[in-house]
């Protein structure tokens, strides 16, 4: 009786571990699922939700971007969940990817790389989250809207204000990552300019330096080789200012400093300075508060399924994407004070902090 009792005793304990088993097989799984899955924002009482992927906050610009652009948008009703790759293309596209999990309306892409982001841009756009191209085109993603400055204007300005101060002579071109496809439109601007005059043999082109990023270091190393004893250079268009800071102190480090004019774009503090100074003979400005401003009105209107008035196309190597293209500005000398100082963009003692006020 005592055995018949134990034995029964013993299948409680067996059913009751069995129990367990299975409560546990069903639910570590869930555990495990929860636990890999990003977790949703909480739910939202009302506006859109936009996803911002950036590519880094290397470039002084991007910083102003960023900040315009989520303050516009909390303005309109808009929450934003900002991502930055810290200029890493892998990271960018696990980034998007955790962005979409967080069931965004719409993603805002600056990418780090053309080619690379487009299937996650794809992917985004077959989840039906619309996706807005900023100021870098990525390629073969058939975004719903681009909207960027006119590079290849920016290109033009910087090679029509080196062309005024030397119409002929040696030429070097420094361009942007070849991983940007801005940097190929700017050189574009930059060809437009310089070809017809390459071709009457007014300037000649003894360099054109294509580094893999927008970091300076392998620029610095490249340009340093066209500027050897007894090479003689008038002129270096960069494809930013950060690039121009680069030529400079190469131009600088070899007595060659003031020897070529140097144009680059984004308008830096640095680079008016330099402007100011005269080690910089120009530079583009791009009204980065007009384009965050209007991106981030667009943004809204992708969320809430709103036609936007693009009255451009722009290629991106198989589709054709609805562009919204601003004017870019070019600034010398003579136009700091009624450009960058004048928007409120740099302060005039910051910009003059090295010389005298003209």
């Amino acid at each position: 009786m005592a055995s018949k009792k134990f034995f029964l005793s013993g299948q409680c304990r067996m059913r009751g571990q069995l129990c367990i088993i299975a409560f546990l097989v069903l639910l570590v799984p869930a555990i495990f699922m929860n636990a890999c899955t990003p977790s949703r924002p909480a739910k939202r009482t009302s506006g859109p939700l936009i996803g911002f992927s950036l590519d880094s906050l290397v470039v002084e610009r991007w910083r102003r971007d960023v900040d315009g652009f989520t303050k516009a948008a909390k303005d309109l009703g808009a929450e934003v969940i900002l991502r930055v790759a810290n200029q890493d293309a892998n990271t960018q596209i696990s980034q998007v990817r955790e962005l979409l999990e967080q069931g965004i309306d719409v993603l805002v892409i600056i990418p780090n790389d053309a080619e690379r982001l487009s299937d996650v841009c794809r992917e985004a756009r077959r989840r039906g989250v619309k996706v807005m191209s900023y100021d870098r085109l990525v390629h073969k993603a058939n975004c719903d809207l681009y909207i960027s400055f006119d590079n290849e204007k920016v290109g033009m300005l910087q090679a029509q204000a080196a062309v005024a101060a030397v119409p002929s002579g040696d030429y070097v071109i420094v361009n942007g990552a070849i991983s940007d496809n801005n940097a190929f439109m700017i050189n574009a601007g930059f060809h437009k300019v310089l070809d017809p005059l390459i071709a009457e043999g007014r300037i000649r082109l003894k360099a054109e330096i294509w580094p893999n990023d927008w970091m300076s270091d392998e620029v610095r190393s490249r340009f340093e080789m066209t500027v050897r004893p007894g090479e003689h250079i008038d002129a270096v268009l960069c494809g930013n200012d950060m690039l121009a800071e680069t030529v400079i102190s190469v131009l600088s480090e070899n007595r060659l400093a003031g020897s070529a004019v140097v144009t680059g774009q984004d308008a830096e503090l640095s680079a008016c300075q330099r402007i100011a100074e005269g080690s910089q003979l120009a530079t583009v400005y791009k009204p980065i508060e007009s384009l965050a401003l209007k991106a981030a009105a667009f943004a809204v209107m992708m969320a809430r399924k709103e036609k936007i008035p693009a009255e451009s196309v722009i290629d991106d190597g198989r589709y054709r994407v609805p562009y919204i293209k601003l004017e870019p500005i070019l600034v010398t000398a003579e136009t700091l004070e009624s450009t960058v100082i004048k928007d409120g963009f740099h302060r005039a003692e910051d910009v003059y902090r090295n010389v005298k006020k003209r």
